[in-house]
């Protein structure tokens, strides 16, 4: 085996070796983020902070269109002043 059939190999076993990692780890819900860099950091889908920043988002996200409904609908002063306490009162 002559110098470029073994560096062929070892980039073949190499590559092979990281398609298998990246298979486990998404079978096993792994998730492997990189920022700007090169810092790797590894995080699991679905778990218990990912689901309660979902739920805060989405709540946020309620917020919003109901601020947005107040702001753009042209109802009276009393009826303002309610919807904006039923939002504190959540």
């Amino acid at each position: 085996m002559g110098p470029f059939e073994m560096v062929v190999a070892i980039i073949l076993i190499v590559t092979i070796g990281k398609i298998i990692q990246t298979k486990q780890k998404a079978k096993n819900g792994i998730v492997e983020d990189q920022d700007f860099m090169g810092t790797k950091t590894h995080r699991l889908l679905n778990s218990a902070e990912t689901q309660q920043m979902q739920d805060e988002i989405r709540a946020l996200k309620e917020r919003v269109q109901v601020l947005e409904r107040i702001a753009t609908d042209s109802s009276s002063t009393n009826d303002l002043n309610r919807q904006i306490e039923e939002l504190r009162g959540r």
